[in-house]
């Protein structure tokens, strides 16, 4: 029997196939009219030859009924489908996604091509402008990403006048990550133009509008964080220090995940000159890092679109530890943190942002990486530098994630305790472009800085709920009578505590009582309310404060989710650490983190405890993805600290200070931490 990518082939490009590979397809092409034949195996093309390759694959009615069920079914378990019908103030205006109605709207709608629905699929779940909650497709979503020389950044000048220009470090970023292509954009360029000669100009016009028009199409699109200023943040470069070093985020402007436009217009005043000039610069599409080659459609689909083994969920019953590593390994692709060891990803709940874009492998020029050497304790996403005022430790944070939870974890309370040694008073903790991480390095840095106090002891983080619907406590049901002999399963009751703390006990069913409530007229259902989940810590936390909390700021690009708002949020509300927004606008207020949930997961997550409480029959059971695709969720919603009746996740979190970037600290984590000891801390 042919397999559904098969038969969509067949409509495709009239292509002619025998039935031989064990797939029942022979990669022997019959017909020249394929216009993925020529993108395959090339690592640079034009993005308009990789839209007309996506284009040319039509919707297949049983996929596209398998996706949105999919879909639908896994956001059962997503806590705020009901609020992001309209959020609570503030943020009415920025979440307003009836996700349901439009996924029924989709079922019904005609689409020119399977990349046309993806679009609308993908963006309607980028409305919820939740990093949790988002629908990638592998066969799409940074296949090829699609890169400009020009990233933008958001510079003051001597007056406070902020305008948006091309990065002075621009063309030392793209001839050190592209160099194969400098020629290919250059020679579009008026010959008395060079890409050097561009990095600085101040950017006029962008597509013969002004620059903050693009800014904020931008923001209404990108999807991921809830605050208005921190979408704006992302049109613009920055950087971020990831387990393999410093790295250069290009931004959206320069980085694209999908091949949506093939040129831009810029109008520009170069440094130093008066003169104004349009140039016309074309994307370049590069064959992304995480996806398998291909020659052709039929190996495009093969290898890039259709379900692998990781994919879906698995019954533990029967499964092993190599089946369950691929599932990791899926789902990680786009996760913003590095890949964790099996052991500590089953272990240790995780709470992570997820972007369609990988993170970033562009190296951040070595003029603008920390000149100093990072001191005892720093490894990997965790970097220890003292400044030259003999009092400023800084911590850079670049995930809560490592791929040993132990080791980082230990690196956190060296290197923070060696600063201390050292004759630090006062810390800044760098967490730009931090995507979050495992949860309960969260409570321990909030708990090994500010010391055991109330706001530390026993609750270092959130209380928590997650959402009770009906197949939700099927699961309990069915784990609380023995179906988890591993003891593994997130619905386990001896994982969590009561609101008093305490530990639940083996065989108590915590979700046979509902909460009930009404969210935007709508009926739901959570579980009681969950206490802390982490203490005590494997590890001995100092007697007393290593850092006086109100000595501390918490400084990023407002991209700090996940964890790492778990972690900036109760420093800052509760011990009142000062929390600073490096470049946003001034004139829009600027959230200092978002996405806050409490755990997320994933559809193959879920599908997981289905199938392993002999639920996947259900009615209710999402069926298996037939695409190769990951559906996220936030599975538990943390209270808040200030309303602690109501989710954080809808809760203001306003930065103290929004720093204003200049020539001179753009880009620079040196240069931002001394601007941030100079007017946050002194």
């Amino acid at each position: 029997m042919l397999s559904i990518w098969t038969r969509l082939l067949l409509v495709v490009a009239s292509f002619s196939f025998s039935l031989a590979s064990s797939f029942g397809i022979s990669q022997e092409i019959l017909s020249v009219d394929d216009p993925c034949a020529g993108i395959g195996g090339k690592k640079w093309v034009s993005p308009g030859d990789v839209r007309r390759c996506f284009e040319s694959f039509p919707v297949d009615p049983k996929v596209k009924a398998n996706i949105i069920e999919v879909v639908n079914k896994t956001l059962a378990f997503h806590t705020s489908v009901n609020y992001q019908v309209k959020a609570p103030e503030p943020f009415s205006s920025d979440v307003h996604e009836d996700v349901i109605g439009d996924l029924a709207r989709i079922s019904k709608q005609a689409y020119a091509s399977d990349f046309d629905l993806h679009l609308d699929l993908s963006r309607t779940l980028k409305r919820l402008n939740d990093g949790h909650c988002v629908y990638i497709n592998y066969c799409y979503d940074s296949l090829f990403v699609s890169y400009l020389p020009t990233p933008l950044v958001l510079l003051s000048d001597e007056n406070g006048q902020q305008d948006v220009y091309i990065a002075p470090e621009a063309f030392t970023v793209v001839s050190e990550e592209f160099p194969d292509q400098i020629d290919y954009w250059e020679n579009v360029l008026p010959e008395h133009l060079t890409l050097s000669t561009l990095s600085g100009a101040k950017v006029l016009m962008i597509n013969g509008a002004y620059p903050f028009d693009a800014v904020n199409s931008n923001a209404a699109i990108t999807g991921g964080y809830t605050g208005y200023g921190t979408r704006q943040n992302s049109f613009f470069s920055s950087y971020q220090l990831t387990d393999g070093g410093w790295n250069y985020v290009m931004g959206n402007f320069a980085q694209q995940s999908l091949p949506l436009y093939d040129s831009v217009n810029l109008t520009v005043m170069p440094v130093n000159s008066s003169d104004i000039m349009t140039v016309t610069l074309p994307y370049r599409a590069r064959f992304g890092t995480t996806s398998l080659n291909f020659t052709d459609s039929a190996s495009l689909l093969e290898n890039n679109c259709r379900a692998t083994n990781g994919t879906n969920g698995m019954d533990l019953h029967v499964s092993n530890e190599a089946d369950l590593a691929e599932i990791f390994t899926v789902a990680g692709k786009f996760e913003q943190q590095p890949r964790i060891s099996i052991g500590d990803a089953r272990k240790h709940g995780t709470n992570v942002y997820m972007d369609v874009q990988p993170q970033t492998d562009v190296d951040l020029p070595e003029v603008l990486k920390p000149g100093k050497k990072p001191l005892n304790g720093s490894q990997g996403v965790a970097q220890f530098y003292m400044l030259d005022d003999g009092v400023t430790g800084v911590l850079a944070l670049g995930s809560f994630s490592a791929e040993s939870f132990d080791e980082l974890q230990t690196s956190l309370i060296v290197g923070l305790t060696g600063l201390k040694s050292l004759g630090a008073t006062q810390l800044v903790v760098d967490v730009t472009n931090n995507g979050g991480g495992f949860i309960c390095i969260a409570h321990w840095l909030h708990r090994i800085i500010s010391g055991p106090r109330s706001s530390t002891v026993p609750q270092a983080g959130l209380d928590t709920t997650t959402r009770a619907g009906p197949l939700a406590r099927l699961i309990v049901k069915q784990v609380v009578s023995g179906t988890d002999v591993n003891a593994s399963s997130s619905y386990n009751p001896t994982q969590w505590t009561f609101a008093n703390h305490s530990r639940m006990s083996e065989g108590y069913d915590w979700m046979a009582s509902p909460v009930r409530t009404v969210i935007n007229s709508r009926e739901d259902a959570f579980s009681q309310r969950l206490g802390q989940e982490c203490q005590p810590f494997d590890m001995r936390p100092p007697a007393e404060a290593l850092f006086n909390p109100k000595k501390v700021a918490i400084v990023s690009n407002g991209r700090c989710g996940s964890s790492c708002s778990l972690f900036s949020i109760t420093m800052a509300k509760e011990d009142g650490a000062k929390t600073v927004v490096v470049g946003g606008n001034k004139e829009v207020p600027q959230q200092y983190c978002g996405t806050v949930g409490g755990q997320s997961t994933r559809f193959s997550h879920i599908d997981t405890e289905i199938k392993t409480a002999g639920l996947k029959n259900h009615s209710l059971a999402p069926p298996d993805f037939l695409t190769n695709s990951v559906q996220g969720i936030t599975w538990r919603l943390g209270f808040g600290i200030w309303d602690t009746e109501e989710p954080e996740e809808w809760q203001s979190h306003p930065a103290d200070y929004n720093l204003l970037l200049t020539n001179t600290t753009v880009n620079n984590p040196v240069a931002i931490w001394e601007a941030v000891v100079t007017e946050v801390l002194s």
